[in-house]
């Protein structure tokens, strides 16, 4: 008994650890867009700027594969010039009804001063890779 105790205690330990290791790994990773500011997005957009919106909540599985993705997509200097902001999907409703997002894990594209795509629950590396595209 008191062996299946200590593995299982072991076992709590490194799955513990484990999960500690991941998570500030994947905090770290996904680090792409900044909080969307209205000012920020008019001014880009004003400019002539690529931009992303993303419509994200922390709670999303989705989101989170999609922020990976970005973050590793962004990494590359292709996608460097581009002005990512993320909306955050409960707390700023404002901005979520402005851009006329009905769930979470939205993509959004501006190209030129206007919207050139749009993608909600998509989170294949190709088809955000796409959506980048479009924006360049």
């Amino acid at each position: 008994m008191k062996s299946s105790r200590r593995a299982f205690l072991a076992f709590a330990t490194v799955a513990a650890v484990g999960g500690a290791v991941w998570s500030a790994h994947t905090v770290s990773a996904v680090a792409a867009a900044v909080r969307f500011d209205r000012d920020e997005f008019d001014a880009a957009l004003a400019a002539g700027k690529p931009i992303l919106v993303e419509i994200s909540a922390p709670w999303c599985s989705v989101c989170r594969a999609q922020k990976a993705i970005l973050a590793d997509l962004f990494a590359e200097p292709r996608y460097a010039d581009i002005v990512a902001l993320d909306i955050d999907f409960d707390s700023q409703k404002e901005a979520v009804r402005a851009f006329g997002a009905q769930r979470q894990s939205t993509l959004i594209v501006f190209a030129g001063g206007k919207e050139v795509a749009r993608s909600v629950g998509d989170a294949s590396r190709a088809g955000i890779a796409a959506m980048l595209e479009a924006a360049l």
